[in-house]
């Protein structure tokens, strides 16, 4: 029996907009995460979860050097974190890591609002599917493994972290990875990503480049006297797309912005290019670094070859060396990558399968779970990033789609009670043996 979605509660938590402030733009209305945690830790309450965290982070969060620049910029606003605060929920007492289930789920969303709706069986809006509707969806299946097993709350606890700053590169430096290095997790920690209902033990970290043009520029008269950032970012670009394709590694290349500027009749000399590269581990993250680092300076030394003999871009080829220069926007994140039979075979008979080996992940807050002591952790939820256009126009969730995720948090929290039951020392047996 699966245990039905409170859809009301999801209409209600899309009609708050809750865009992260790092994807907000001018005609975006401002984020209410606080109205939104409040109505989610109300239906939370209803269940028997009581609210240990409710609050801003701390700016201190931001001051390490692996926060994205972006962040650490926007933050100089004391209102970027004011807006943004996270939730903590736990069901049950203080219990240690062994007994302690957790869920972190995200209440931001991406830019673009969508209309909120209900029909044949779909929930549209902004966050229908990442990650609202999962949000609603795991307090049913909590709902229903309360009602099934009275050791759920008692002799097991489970956390709920429902946290801002996962969307806009924000990467979770200030949701969710203060509550993580508190100590706010369990022995099974679960992500609410849409997955397909594929167990995801695996994510991904990502880093950002920025190559930037620092030149003159000049009247479309007389090209051949300023740099030229546009021909000679582009050449960067494609240079760097042929070369570091990661053909020889699990993760992804993404070369994103380009901008110099909007007329016609001009040359600009300042410009820059974004280029964003994911990676599994620190070693294939810092190889990747090191590889861009290289292509730059081929690409440079290629672009002066080439462009050394003509008119309009002698100058430039000239002094391309020295007018560009790499800049980190992000780097030094974690990723994760674990394992563990018991708690793997737990998620299977939870009704979810294995993301495939070959299959590349993606990048989440679960990246702060990596290296964490006698915990596991998968990705897992309902629907897809492209498939239910969750960061697209029409994002939706199958009503369908939410219960069968209900159904599976619900098998893992009393799967997991169960193991507990049968594995944890028992109390006549530790006061013989004191």
């Amino acid at each position: 029996m699966r245990d039905d979605i409170d859809e009301e509660l999801l209409l209600h938590l899309l009609s708050i907009p809750t865009i992260g402030l790092l994807e907000n733009s001018a005609g975006d209305p401002p984020p209410q995460l606080w109205a939104a945690q409040r109505a989610y830790a109300s239906a939370a309450v209803d269940i028997g979860f009581r609210v240990v965290h409710h609050a801003s982070p701390s700016p201190e969060v931001l001051t390490r050097e692996d926060v994205p620049l972006t962040v650490r910029r926007a933050a100089e606003d004391p209102e970027f974190l004011a807006a943004q605060p996270s939730l903590l929920l736990r069901l049950g007492p203080e219990l240690p890591r062994a007994a302690t289930v957790m869920f972190n789920v995200h209440l931001d969303t991406v830019a673009g609002l969508e209309p909120v709706g209900r029909s044949r069986g779909r929930i549209t809006g902004r966050g229908a599917i990442d990650a609202k509707g999962p949000a609603v969806a795991l307090l049913s299946g909590i709902r229903d493994a309360v009602r099934r097993e009275p050791a759920v709350g008692r002799d097991v606890a489970v956390l709920v972290q429902a946290v801002s700053g996962e969307e806009g590169g924000a990467m979770g430096t200030f949701g969710t990875r203060p509550l993580v290095e508190a100590g706010h997790v369990g022995r099974l920690n679960i992500f609410c990503e849409p997955t397909g209902m594929r167990y995801l033990p695996r994510s991904t970290a990502s880093m950002t480049a920025r190559v930037r043009v620092d030149g003159r520029g000049a009247i479309d008269d007389r090209p051949d006297a300023g740099h030229n950032a546009t021909v000679l970012l582009g050449f960067l670009a494609q240079h760097l797309a042929a070369e570091l394709d990661p053909r020889d590694r699990p993760g992804r290349l993404c070369v994103a912005g380009l901008h110099t500027g909007h007329l016609h009749n001009r040359v600009y000399g300042s410009g820059e290019l974004l280029l964003n590269l994911s990676y599994g581990s620190r070693e294939e993250g810092a190889a990747a670094e090191a590889a861009l680092g290289e292509a730059v300076r081929g690409g440079l030394r290629r672009f002066t070859e080439l462009f050394a003999g003509t008119r309009e871009f002698a100058r430039t080829a000239a002094e391309a060396i020295a007018c560009t220069e790499v800049e980190w926007l992000k780097r030094g994140l974690p990723s994760l990558d674990n394992s563990d039979p018991w708690a793997e075979e737990l998620l299977t008979r939870a009704g979810a399968t294995r993301w495939p080996d070959d299959e590349p992940a993606f990048t989440c807050d679960a990246i702060w779970m990596a290296g964490q002591p006698d915990a596991y952790t998968a990705v897992l939820g309902p629907g897809s990033l492209d498939g239910n256009n969750a960061h697209a126009e029409g994002e939706y969730a199958e009503l369908d789609e939410l219960r069968d995720f209900a159904a599976a948090v619900s098998a893992l929290i009393t799967g997991f009670a169960e193991h507990h039951r049968d594995t944890a020392p028992r109390k006549g047996i530790l006061d013989a043996s004191a």
